[in-house]
């Protein structure tokens, strides 16, 4: 279907600004641009309490965020992996969407400041979000949480973190997981690449040159490109994880990539939803109050949430 209306005039406002590119910016702009870009007026939905701690990580303090909802627990755990491309965003950037999935999901919503890019490369960053949800396993009783049921969730890059998360502990211990919620995850490399990533180079917030900016900072080397834990899709077995719900967009470099992933959990006998969003680009889950379908989407996954907590 064609471009949504609401996300063509989102790019419209977006182009007049007149702005770089991002792959000619430096580190520092990007994230600068990155925090400016979260919209500073807007009321998050309400929860019962927001707590900041740090917890012990694998290069000393690890920040996190939790999210409590109102009422009585203890409450599932939501473990959140922020998006960015391992280089910008923090959980700052993301703080009114993990009051949106709180308030929305019943659950309690951990979300994790793990090392960025380039000044911490592959693979600090899935090291940090797998000793998170290793911590969470053992401390959520003391949150107010309940261990049995953690799931783990991200946009982007943080989808990548959080299927990667799962691998891992499937491979080499950690809680038991109950669900993966993953919003266009990068599951694959940018070369060679794939159909969408040709349809969609340019012009839908997310580019081409973009992700190769984002994963030439992450990545040592462009050979790191095709291990498992960069690239899930690349992983010679991805059965026995848990139960997943795969965003993707129309208009998204990532497209093939997640629409794949989902496919692949599927075939190896994962519990597997995918919900392909047409009309849509990179980054429309968190565009909360400015499109409809963020609203749809955050509701849809949220009811996934609930009914995996419960089953």
């Amino acid at each position: 279907m064609p471009l949504d209306p609401q996300v063509k005039a989102m790019l419209d406002a977006a182009q007049e600004l007149g702005l770089p590119p991002l792959h000619e910016c430096s580190v520092e702009e990007a994230r600068d641009r990155a925090v400016k870009m979260r919209p500073m007026d807007a009321t998050p939905a309400p929860v019962g309490q927001v707590a900041n701690v740090s917890i012990p990580g694998p290069a000393g303090d690890l920040p996190i965020r939790i999210y409590s909802p109102e009422g009585k627990g203890p409450f599932p755990v939501l473990v959140y992996f922020h998006g960015g491309g391992y280089v910008v965003c923090n959980l700052d950037t993301h703080d009114q969407l993990c009051h949106e999935l709180c308030n929305k999901s019943d659950a309690m919503i951990i979300s994790v400041d793990y090392r960025l890019a380039p000044e911490n490369k592959f693979p600090a960053a899935i090291d940090d979000c797998l000793a998170a949800t290793r911590w969470l396993g053992e401390n959520a009783e003391d949150l107010n949480g309940d261990a049995s049921r953690i799931a783990v969730a991200g946009d982007s890059c943080g989808g990548t973190l959080a299927t990667v998360t799962n691998i891992r502990i499937r491979d080499e211990g950690g809680p038991a997981l109950c669900g993966q919620l993953l919003i266009y995850p990068i599951t694959d490399y940018y070369d060679p690449p794939s159909q969408s990533y040709l349809d969609n180079a340019d012009g839908y917030f997310l580019t081409r040159d973009g992700m190769k900016w984002f994963l030439d900072h992450y990545l040592s080397d462009p050979a790191e490109g095709h291990h498992p834990h960069v690239s899930p899709l690349r992983c010679s077995d991805v059965s026995g994880l848990a139960p997943a719900y795969v965003i993707t967009a129309e208009f998204d470099p990532l497209r093939d990539e997640g629409d794949n992933y989902a496919q692949r959990l599927k075939e190896a006998g994962v519990d597997t939803v995918h919900k392909p969003y047409p009309g849509m680009i990179h980054g429309f889950y968190s565009q909360i109050g400015v499109l409809d379908r963020t609203e749809q989407a955050i509701n849809e996954s949220c009811d996934w949430l609930k009914r995996i907590f419960t089953s």
